[in-house]
């Protein structure tokens, strides 16, 4: 079953969802990811949501991006930005699936867009999806695309809506994709990204690490489709610098760039395990800026929240910080933990203390509590405030004990966890930040049967 990945080093694998407007683009979208909606650019005056998302397959995980429908030769200005970005898209993928309609019939904008994507033939992979065969006419008529010319194999007959004939396809995409798990020489090393909106000051941050202290080991090369990673070292630390600055280069139209930075953060995110996001102190957070937050949650990143450019802040008062703090964590609740750290690239204020920070939260993210510590403390917590009973019954739970896992979880055995309530868990949650720290990571608490 498809469903959302948790967040994989190493990943660079992304499938463009591309073809006409209202051929089922954005259902397949959703069934891939196992969700209705993910991650969408809110800035007002853009042409469309753009929506990015992570599914796995097979022990294979991707991105996915989904696209506005092409329309070719229209003046329509909103139609002329959906092209560009379809164009993006396509650039940025390792495959690209090509959607037509099978009830529609072949479309004279499917055969405009496939001159578009016969420039790429022969230089990724290219499926031609026929969707809506949801009967066995309908799947023999998909035959007539083959005159476009273009994709690689045969044709992919499916229903989005349904699920039907997306196994098949899927089996041949990941056939395309790295193995996530493929150790390198860097296995071990932390590994800490710097993501935010364009003019944030990432590309000041980056710099001035990598050109004042200049303790670089090594670089490890990418490709104009991936994050730039570099190998360094400071203030008594060994770690992976993940780079997603440098968008203004690729564009000068504003869409493009807001469209790359969700891209580029989705990417240097899946290579990180901590994300420090910078935000603008002049603009405040904004809808972007909770996108890539909740997009780091949810993939189980820790999260350093770096408010850049606070000496342009004028009329600062003695509690502005915490003022913003609480704006902050009101915009993006109910995600608490990540720590909030005011700087100025510009003046090298407080940066030391910010790569600290993100390597302070990659140590709590790896932390792994003694269960006898673990138990001693959790169980007198549980004693102090014992779980609500529910029609009646009560919930003994007897024993705790951290998971295996990449991140902190704990599992809580217990005589009946289908009635553990989720303000209770939030009260374990916050008794084992509390005794335990984790400060920047998120942490996860299941409850088992004993």
């Amino acid at each position: 079953m498809v469903g959302l990945a948790a967040g994989v080093d190493n990943m660079k694998n992304t499938i463009a969802i591309v073809g006409r407007p209202n051929v089922g683009k954005s259902t397949l979208f959703n069934r891939l990811v196992g969700q209705r909606k993910a991650i969408m650019d809110n800035q007002s005056g853009v042409t469309r949501d753009r929506h990015y998302g992570y599914g796995d397959w097979i022990g294979k995980h991707f991105t996915v991006i989904d696209t506005g429908g092409y329309v070719h030769g229209s003046d329509d200005v909103f139609e002329e930005s959906i092209r560009r970005q379809v164009k993006l898209a396509i650039d940025e993928a390792d495959v690209v699936l090509f959607m037509v309609d099978v009830d529609a019939g072949m479309h004279g904008l499917d055969e405009e867009f496939a001159n578009v994507l016969r420039r790429y033939q022969g230089k990724k992979p290219i499926y031609i999806v026929a969707n809506k065969a949801d009967t066995n006419a309908r799947a023999h008529a998909a035959g007539e695309f083959y005159a476009l010319g273009v994709g690689d194999g045969d044709i992919f007959t499916i229903s989005s809506q349904s699920g039907s004939g997306t196994g098949d396809l899927l089996d041949a995409v990941v056939s395309h994709f790295e193995d996530p798990w493929e150790e390198t020489e860097d296995e071990g090393l932390p590994k800490i990204a710097v993501v935010g909106r364009p003019n944030v000051g990432k590309s000041s941050l980056v710099n001035l690490l990598l050109g004042e202290e200049r303790t670089i080991v090594t670089e490890i090369a990418g490709t104009t489709r991936d994050a730039i990673k570099t190998r360094y070292n400071a203030f008594g630390n060994e770690f992976i610098l993940i780079d997603t600055a440098g968008l203004r280069r690729k564009t000068k139209v504003k869409e493009d760039i807001e469209f790359y930075s969700v891209l580029r953060s989705i990417r240097a995110m899946e290579e990180s395990d901590v994300c420090i996001v910078m935000l603008d102190a002049t603009r405040g957070i904004e809808a972007q800026d909770v996108n890539i937050i909740a997009l780091a949650d949810k993939n189980r990143k820790g999260i350093v929240i770096l408010v850049n450019k606070w000496d342009l802040v004028e009329d600062k008062e003695t509690n502005s910080t915490k003022k913003i703090e609480e704006q902050i964590l009101e915009k993006i609740a109910p995600i608490a933990y990540p720590p909030i750290i005011f700087t100025s690239v510009l003046t090298k204020q407080r940066v030391h203390k910010a790569i600290e920070t993100a390597i302070q939260v990659y140590e709590n993210k790896t932390k792994k509590i003694p269960t006898s510590q673990l138990n001693e403390i959790m169980l007198r917590a549980i004693e102090e405030h014992q779980p609500p009973s529910v029609k009646g019954k009560m919930v003994r739970i007897k024993y705790v004990t951290q998971l295996p896992t990449h991140n902190p979880v704990f599992a809580f055995f217990c005589n009946l966890p289908q009635y553990v309530r989720d303000s209770y868990v939030r009260y374990l949650e916050n008794r084992l930040r509390d005794n335990f720290g984790f400060e920047g990571v998120p942490i996860g608490v299941i409850f088992r049967k004993k």
